[in-house]
């Protein structure tokens, strides 16, 4: 007896397995597919992506569904248009040999008209996305009254995205009779709410631990300056010169100044972003898939619910906005019992962030080096010479011209032959890394500060500076607090001289003072920026700030607070703000 026939799996769905490749069940099929098939209950499962949960709820919709019934009578919701159109391919491929079940894919970004006549020619399972679904139901041209399971494939991603709306619509349409299966790789509140509001008593399985990374990655931290950011980045890329990975950036504009770069200087790179059309996103993820790109460049939004096999890194460019995404991003490698890096490049300012991380992940970050140019110099020299020896020469093709050839260079001895040989390829890396500064960082900005001997000059001179107020639209309840309020302005500026004066975060607000000097580079700092899918709205002189009462408050509504403290240089741990910056 076969392990998937232990579990229950019919025999035309186990030929399907066998014919691609399937040997034996991963942990959560283990244990979801007979919670399924025998138990017939609510299941929550905490998995990271890569560990086989298409087959564990694709396997029992396809045994539970019933050819000769017309209705529809499964339902997966996915995040992204991209997961939904993979997760309707395996289980067509999982169902091959599976007679008259039919799977529908329903997804923005193509035509409607063409999805309702197919869902007209009937559908047993519709694997769809949230928004485009809805619509659907309210057009009716699709009935889910007949609902026998619900899967919500990545759930925290879906809710993340702003889809809650949309999830509770569709699932008031459904039946109270049915099972609900919920896969998410993390349990943040929202996910928990949808699990208390929909499910009934559900069965928790969990693969690893709640909320943590995949075992099978490497999480490594470079530390640098923020100026130095993208030649560290290069670095990285070059000294690891099979690189096939996917660098997240926060930003579109960063996106594409971060691949425009890498093409400009030779490197087989693309960009996804929001900005692209369907048949654009899908030239791009074909030329990726088959590795004719070697790194992707992409927002969070934009890379949300990618299925690729055999990533080697995921370098996160810039941190998350949100860092339960990291969890997201890192999952992209270390995929099926394969072996994958994880990498933040990070400032001094930034080192809060990934202990938040480090504690949500129950794992500690690597402290990398950024290798040297004479460390990449080597690696990829010695790169090229293992390609030279592993070439297979056609002599067919070789030997007419060899004579020639033998006799252009006959007047070079072996060695430099060899020199000649290696410098042709190699010239420009040795010309880019020449005299290559060490980019790591071995002091805090606040060390170099008080060492250099100005500080005192600065407090001195404090008082005669003039602030401009600035407030945004997010707060405390969004993850925005005040080294990441600091960190963000540093960032996109690539100075950390900017003094910063009061600041005030409540729930859902934020009022900050900025040297008048640079008021007018501040909404550029915030542009286009999302944070915890809200996207961020900065507006001047706005916002009175307020004396606290029993504490910090806000600033709506009160009396300016006139005994606030100097102001003080962004990234000096000190003032009104010290208390929250523990919390991030």
């Amino acid at each position: 007896m076969s392990s998937f026939e232990k579990l229950g799996v019919g025999v035309e769905i186990r030929q399907g397995l066998e014919a691609l490749g399937f040997v034996a069940p991963t942990p959560i099929q283990e244990k979801v597919i007979p919670a399924l098939l025998q138990q017939s209950r609510d299941v929550v499962g905490l998995a990271q992506t890569g560990t086989g949960k298409t087959a564990a709820f694709g396997i029992p919709l396809l045994q539970l569904s019933d050819p000769g019934a017309l209705k529809t009578q499964g339902l997966v919701l996915c995040p992204t248009r991209e997961l939904c159109v993979q997760v309707a391919r395996d289980l067509a491929a999982f169902g091959k040999f599976v007679s008259g079940v039919k799977v529908r894919a329903v997804y923005g970004g193509a035509s409607i008209d063409v999805q309702i006549k197919e869902l007209r020619r009937g559908a047993h399972i519709v694997v769809a996305t949230p928004g485009r679904l809805h619509d659907l139901i309210r057009r009716r041209a699709v009935d889910i009254s007949a609902i026998r399971l619900v899967v919500l494939d990545e759930a925290d991603e879906m809710l993340q995205m702003g889809f809650q709306d949309e999830l509770n619509a569709i699932l008031a349409q459904t039946p109270a009779s049915k099972n609900t299966l919920l896969f998410s790789a993390t349990m943040p509140q929202s996910v928990a709410s949808i699990a208390r509001k929909y499910m009934a008593n559900p069965l928790e399985i969990t693969v690893g631990q709640r909320n943590a990374g995949s075992e099978n990655i490497r999480h490594i931290c470079y530390m640098v300056h923020a100026k130095d950011r993208y030649p560290a980045l290069r670095r990285i890329i070059d000294v690891n010169p099979d690189m096939y990975a996917i660098i997240f950036c926060r930003t579109r504009q960063e996106v594409k100044d971060v691949a425009d770069k890498l093409i400009q200087e030779g490197y087989s790179a693309d960009t996804l972003h929001g900005e692209l059309s369907q048949s654009q996103r899908d030239h791009v993820m074909d030329k990726f898939r088959c590795k004719n790109l070697r790194i992707l460049v992409a927002t969070d939004v934009a890379a949300r619910g990618l299925d690729v096999n055999d990533l080697t890194h995921v370098i996160n460019y810039n941190l998350p906005d949100d860092i339960a995404n990291y969890t997201h991003r890192s999952g992209r490698t270390g995929r099926a019992g394969k072996t994958g890096v994880s990498i933040v490049i990070i400032n001094m300012r930034e080192k809060s962030l990934v202990r938040a991380i480090e504690s949500k992940l129950q794992r500690k970050f690597e402290d990398g080096l950024v290798p040297s140019g004479e460390d990449v110099c080597k690696v990829q020299m010695l790169k090229m010479i293992d390609t030279v020896r592993q070439v297979t020469v056609d002599h067919h093709q070789i030997d007419p011209f060899f004579a020639a050839i033998a006799e252009k260079l006959s007047s070079f001895d072996r060695e430099e032959l060899i020199k000649r040989f290696v410098s042709v390829e190699f010239n420009r890396f040795l010309s880019y890394y020449r005299d290559a500064p060490n980019l790591n960082v071995t002091a805090s900005p606040r060390e170099r500060f008080e060492k250099s001997g100005t500080a005192g000059k600065f407090a001195k001179r404090e008082h005669t500076v003039q602030f401009t107020r600035f407030t945004l639209n997010v707060g405390k309840n969004d993850g925005m607090f005040a080294t990441r309020l600091i960190g963000q302005i540093n960032e996109v500026t690539g100075s950390s001289n900017i003094r910063i004066g009061r600041i005030d975060i409540t729930d859902d607000s934020v009022a900050f003072e900025v040297d008048s000097a640079f008021a007018k580079v501040i909404p550029a700092v915030f542009d286009n920026l999302l944070i915890n899918g809200k996207r961020v709205v900065v507006e001047i002189g706005k916002g009175n700030f307020m004396k606290p009462k029993g504490g910090r408050g806000g600033f709506k509504g009160q009396k300016p607070y006139k005994g606030q403290k100097p102001p003080f240089k962004a990234g000096v741990k000190k003032g009104p703000w010290k208390k929250a910056s523990k919390k991030v």
